[in-house]
């Protein structure tokens, strides 16, 4: 069974930094690709980056150039490093994983983000 757990959410004031962890456990093939999507109320699903195992990368646009995904494959663990933080970037950050970035079926249960102006 594939589970994913998320860490490192908080509140932190616009122009400041988090990052987001998620660790997970279950079999690599579900791991190929990992990424992160979120969800502010009342907005629609964003995914914010993706990472292949072989460590190619893909971002929205709205986050491009602040937010930096990687991943460490021995110990099956993504990161999410948020810079420059503005207050629209608040919103539940989930962790997910596939076998593709077009398929990532696994979700993690959801970390806040909250940046204040």
């Amino acid at each position: 069974q594939v589970q994913l757990v998320e860490s490192g959410g908080g509140l932190v004031q616009a122009g400041g930094s988090l990052r987001l962890s998620c660790a997970a456990s279950g079999s690599i093939v579900s791991f190929i690709a990992m990424g992160w999507y979120r969800q502010a109320p009342g907005k629609q699903r964003e995914l914010v980056a993706t990472i292949r195992i072989g460590g190619s990368t893909n971002y929205a646009d709205s986050v491009r150039d602040r937010f930096t995904i990687s991943r460490d494959n021995a110990k099956n663990t993504v990161y999410l490093q948020m810079n420059s933080l503005k207050p629209e970037d608040t919103a539940v950050y989930y962790c997910a994983a596939g076998p593709t970035t077009t398929l990532l079926n696994y979700r993690g249960q959801g970390t806040q983000v909250t940046v204040s102006s």
